[in-house]
């Protein structure tokens, strides 16, 4: 993309997604029709990310990240409510399961095949390690707090929580996400800069007014799109997960993968460019997006639609993450990478995604 020019795709893609919706009552069920649904919602969610983006890039920091941060919440929010609503008891999981999925899928799916692709090429790649602890350190409160405190509070039984639990977890998770952010962006910027820039966009030009505006009036299509393309296929996802005989997390693992796709290919690509602090910024970035505003979220209309919510992960899932937490905190403690550690996440992720299938 040039500045003062959108791809066609990314408005050719979510046309042809609603002229699918318009067409949803003459086609029923046919399984060309379910498939054009996926492949087109697999491509709007590309152009709302590139649209969000966009506009991101003409604002500037610190809203340019929130505004790409809220446009993603907003796809994994509409997905996994798509799912929930009016799925009974068996779907009070699925924002936990998308949730810790989307930090399996980045912590160790994404950064692994980072680290592995930045070593193969490169080596050895050098990265800040101010950022990558205050990135990790952030994680790992907010994974806990709201992944596995909820299993042994005493207001509710079990994994779940409680009106006003569920409503501080939710504030606690976007505080902690929000002074991330302010460090991130302001106060300690360069902490996430590659090492003798002030800025990694420095020489891309912004977009010219026009591009901005019809980037922000794409974004929100996409995202209408996105979310009656979700419901629409909700039914079919489920009965094919069930169909499969694996468990109804995989459905989980199915929306978090699909919301991270886009970012996962930024950031592949951008350690292949030897820009491995790309990399993790879009890694660890996404992980704590995904739980630090989608908890917050879904807590806040859970609690006001007084609907019981699953947060809690069972001992499986819970050694996972510790795991996963441990191993980030190690591989990323040096400021420097080389393809052992790439090769130990996609270990671990290929270990989640197993379990997951045949528990």
């Amino acid at each position: 993309m040039t500045h003062n020019s959108i791809p066609r795709w990314t408005i050719v893609t979510p046309v042809l997604a609603w002229a699918a919706i318009a067409a949803s009552s003459a086609a029923g069920g046919h399984a060309f029709y379910l498939t054009l649904l996926a492949v087109l919602l697999a491509g709007t969610v590309f152009a709302a990310v590139h649209h969000a983006e966009v506009v991101a890039h003409k604002v500037g920091e610190p809203f340019g990240t929130l505004i790409l941060a809220l446009a993603v919440t907003v796809i994994e929010v509409a997905l996994i409510i798509s799912f929930m609503l009016g799925g009974g008891e068996e779907k009070l999981a699925l924002a936990r399961d998308t949730i810790f999925s989307a930090i399996m899928i980045t912590c160790n799916g994404i950064l692994g095949i980072c680290l592995l692709l930045g070593g193969l090429r490169h080596r050895e790649q050098n990265f800040q390690l101010s950022g990558a602890k205050a990135a990790l350190t952030v994680l790992a409160a907010i994974s806990v707090l709201a992944l596995v405190l909820p299993n042994y509070g005493t207001s509710q039984p079990g994994p779940l929580l409680s009106s006003s639990q569920l409503a501080f977890t939710g504030v606690v998770s976007l505080v902690l996400y929000g002074a991330f952010v302010f460090v991130q962006t302001v106060r300690h910027r360069d902490y996430f800069l590659v090492e003798g820039s002030h800025d990694e966009d420095e020489h891309a030009p912004p977009p010219s007014n026009k591009v901005a505006m019809l980037a922000v009036a794409m974004l929100l299509i996409c995202l209408v799109a996105v979310v009656t393309l979700a419901k629409l296929l909700s039914p079919s996802i489920e009965s094919f997960v069930v169909d499969a005989g694996a468990p109804a997390a995989v459905v989980g693992i199915i929306i978090a993968a699909l919301v991270l796709l886009p970012e996962g290919l930024a950031a592949a690509n951008a350690a292949r460019a030897d820009r491995v602090q790309t990399s993790l910024n879009l890694a660890l970035g996404s992980a704590l997006a995904s739980i630090g505003l989608t908890i917050p979220t879904v807590a806040m209309i859970f609690v006001f639609m007084g609907e019981p919510l699953i947060l809690g992960l069972e001992v499986k899932e819970t050694i996972f993450l510790l795991l996963t937490l441990v191993a980030c905190s190690l591989s990323l403690s040096v400021g420097r990478t080389t393809i052992l550690q790439g090769i130990v996440h996609l270990v671990i992720f290929a270990s989640f995604v197993f379990f997951a299938i045949s528990p």
